[in-house]
């Protein structure tokens, strides 16, 4: 069984890769929304009249968040499986 201090070190170490996972889908979800509202709020003419400057960064920060959370949440789950079944394993 693993003692107190190797299993916050591995608790730590599950967490950051999340934030790490979370951090790189949320710069990709914010460029893949941020270029087709730009150019929509340029171009369709309902979206022109109705997508203020304040609406477009809600729409892009929206899906950058929710990508963030989205990718660290199963990052973290996915790494303690990982060593909840490497735990089982060891005497």
């Amino acid at each position: 069984m693993a003692s107190l201090d190797q299993k916050l070190a591995i608790a730590k170490r599950c967490s950051h890769e999340g934030v790490v996972a979370g951090a790189k889908a949320s710069v990709l979800a914010t460029i893949a929304t941020a270029i087709p509202t730009v150019a929509s709020a340029r171009m369709v003419p309902w979206a022109r009249a109705h997508l203020n400057p304040t609406a477009q960064a809600l729409i892009v920060s929206t899906f950058a968040g929710a990508a963030y959370f989205i990718v660290a949440d199963k990052t973290v789950l996915k790494a303690a499986r990982r060593n909840s079944f490497n735990n089982d394993v060891q005497p």
